[in-house]
């Protein structure tokens, strides 16, 4: 267990996106690629979506946020940003983990997209039957 003094890092993933979260002491501040928070996810409910270990856990304005996220798409990287950030919590606070496990926010999320197969336009979709 991490004492609340100290930073913690941890590594979240979802799809291909990868985040890496440095969490401090502070008042609340989130700073993604060296922006702004809400500059980087502009919708609410992406955001909403990224706070919801801290608010859950009820930490929401005693650490500040470092995140450097890579890869995928913005719905993508909010998971894996919120993945980080309840593994980092967990990091910090034991006793938070059957909070956050229970809600589902330690579990990396394994869907990725299905890969194209050769003959055929995508990877489900197939060429037009033609009987004769």
């Amino acid at each position: 267990m991490a004492s609340v003094s100290e930073r913690v890092t941890s590594v979240g993933r979802r799809k291909t996106a990868n985040a890496r979260v440095i969490l401090t002491p502070g008042q609340g501040n989130i700073t993604v690629n060296k922006r702004d928070f809400e500059d980087y996810f502009v919708w609410d409910t992406t955001r909403g979506y990224i706070k919801q270990p801290l608010s859950i856990s009820g930490v929401s304005d005693q650490y500040d946020i470092q995140a450097k996220v890579q890869g995928g798409g913005l719905s993508g990287q909010a998971g894996a940003l919120r993945h980080a950030i309840a593994r980092a919590l967990v990091k910090t606070d034991d006793e938070l983990k059957s909070v956050l496990k229970e809600s589902g926010m330690l579990t990396r999320d394994a869907r990725m997209k299905e890969r194209k197969k050769y003959g055929q336009p995508g990877s489900r979709k197939k060429p037009q039957f033609s009987k004769r």
